[in-house]
């Protein structure tokens, strides 16, 4: 069983007020069926508010104070909704899919489910002080996904992406980076820009790279939900096989 973290933050839902072209950026990136996490959150609380919240860590789960580090080593997933399994049972997510294999391979590690759907690059580095308070033996970070589809610069997302990584290695954690792909909705220079992120931010600080995780998932619609775009629990194990390529040679501790 994964550990939810936070509780009580995934919701969505697509703003109806968003400009023309940023709709058409959605759409096209539904039909193309490339991407993950495209919920926003639903609402009248701004994103500064969000994430004043998320960074306070109200509401956290008990376990999410003083655990020692006698307690297995914690893998924690940070993401979006591709992370925060929208659209599935909570017990068939891709990080409930690999605590199943980590327990039944003989791996002591605990998953720590930190996706929140409609998240982004920004407000995934906003919960890094929050998320650090406990000791992370690997971080595996999936954002960047909602920063594309609203059409934000790459530079900007790559410099967040660029900051998780490093407060992750500072803390002593390692870090695997879930890469992502943009369709040609906003033109084939940002899709260039934004598809390079990930690995190039892999060689610069040295992380552990999932070139695309949705490889083989994407584009089937046996493998997602009727959205076209979320996995599904067949698509989910799909998912799991490609953290696992990075994730397992990290796995050191039996």
């Amino acid at each position: 069983m994964t550990h939810r973290f936070p509780p009580g933050l995934i919701v969505a839902g697509i703003p109806a007020a968003w400009p023309p072209l940023l709709t058409a950026a959605v759409l096209g990136m539904a039909l193309v069926l490339f991407g993950a996490g495209c919920d926003r959150r639903t609402g009248t609380r701004d994103a500064a508010s969000e994430a004043a919240e998320s960074v306070s860590g109200a509401g956290r789960p008990a376990e999410m104070i003083d655990i020692s580090l006698a307690d297995p080593p914690v893998i924690l997933a940070l993401g979006d909704s591709l992370t925060a399994g929208f659209g599935v049972d909570e017990a068939v997510n891709y990080p409930a899919q690999l605590q199943n294999r980590l327990t039944a391979q003989g791996f002591p590690h605990r998953v720590v489910n930190a996706g929140i759907s409609g998240d982004t690059s920004a407000g995934g580095l906003a919960r890094m002080d929050w998320i650090l308070r406990q000791p992370i033996a690997i971080l595996i970070v999936e954002l960047g996904a909602n920063d594309g589809l609203r059409g934000q610069a790459p530079e900007a997302t790559r410099a967040n992406l660029a900051r998780i990584i490093e407060r992750g290695q500072q803390a002593g954690a390692k870090v695997v980076l879930a890469g992502m792909r943009m369709p040609v909705t906003l033109g084939w220079d940002f899709k260039r820009k934004f598809d390079a992120i990930y690995a190039d931010l892999a060689d610069r600080y040295d992380a552990h790279l999932i070139p695309f995780v949705l490889e083989g998932v994407a584009g089937r619609r046996d493998l997602n939900l009727p959205d076209g775009i979320h996995p599904n629990e067949e698509g989910y194990r799909i998912v799991v096989d490609n953290v696992w390529e990075a994730l397992e040679p990290l796995l050191d501790v039996r």
